[in-house]
């Protein structure tokens, strides 16, 4: 009989209580709600460095361009992925046109009236305007923007 008591003792002891699991479901709760938009935010900034990123390689390749081209500029980006009678391309590591981090892609104005050329990233939401992760990112500004 008392073996048969500790054993049964040793079972009604055994896991954790519902209010154990309960402070435990809690804490990873708070755990959860601190760190999820932290990640979330980093992973906005990431996306917009990225397309900083690219927009600047763009830029850097249509300048190439157009230097080697007597200062004319091409109709559109995928020129600088195809390749010259040389075999060489303007874009260098890419076969394709890049998207945005966001799969959108990139808009290419062409330089008219003295304009530069331009090449737009119009965000999270691919729309013009917006702020934050859906703001535009474009290559007139950057170049324009003070350095940090």
């Amino acid at each position: 009989m008392k073996l048969h008591r500790n054993i049964a003792a040793r079972r009604a002891r055994a896991g954790f209580s519902l209010a154990e699991l309960m402070v435990v479901v809690v804490i990873l709760g708070l755990l959860a709600m601190v760190v999820v938009p932290n990640v979330l935010d980093r992973l906005g900034f990431a996306q917009k460095k990225k397309a900083e990123m690219d927009i600047g390689a763009l830029d850097s390749a249509l300048d190439t361009y157009a230097i080697e081209n007597g200062g004319r500029y091409p109709e559109s980006l995928e020129i600088l992925v195809t390749p010259d009678e040389n075999n060489r391309t303007f874009l260098k590591n890419y076969k394709t046109v890049p998207n945005d981090p966001w799969g959108n892609p990139y808009i290419y104005e062409p330089p008219q009236g003295g304009a530069d050329a331009k090449i737009i990233s119009y965000g999270k939401d691919g729309q013009p305007g917006g702020e934050g992760d859906d703001a535009d990112i474009d290559s007139v500004s950057m170049r324009n923007a003070p350095q940090k």
